[in-house]
């Protein structure tokens, strides 16, 4: 499976964007993706994830409410939308692929699949 993320910039505090990461491969291999993010000087941590096969929906409690993640299955993509943006947001942005199961969906050990990053500005 190739993941190709797309949709970073740079916006201003408060503002909105949303980021995409596209399947393509085998995606019966996965039953899951996941968004995560990497500040400088930071670990990578976990965002949102979404479970088509054993479902639910999961957030990082430093996102819930601002940002939404959700997927076309058609398309075979996953989208992160991010409103209400705030400074400590700033990160490169990972999307990431795989068969997580419940006590591995937040962590990254949990997806095999990983998307090259998308630089997510915000400015105070």
């Amino acid at each position: 499976v190739q993941l190709q993320a797309s949709g970073g910039g740079l916006v201003q505090a408060g503002g909105s964007l949303s980021l995409s990461c596209a399947a393509s491969g085998d995606d019966n291999s996965i039953n899951g993706m996941a968004w995560f993010r990497q500040a400088p000087g930071k670990e990578r941590e976990f965002v949102a994830a979404f479970r088509w096969r054993g479902g639910g929906i999961y957030y990082a409690d430093s996102v819930k409410g601002r940002f939404t993640i959700s997927r076309d299955n058609a398309k075979n993509t996953v989208y992160l939308q991010m409103n209400s943006l705030k400074p400590e947001d700033t990160a490169v942005y990972y999307c990431a692929g795989g068969r997580p199961i419940t006590s591995t969906i937040r962590s990254a050990r949990g997806y095999v699949h990983w998307g090259q990053g998308t630089q997510v500005t915000v400015s105070s």
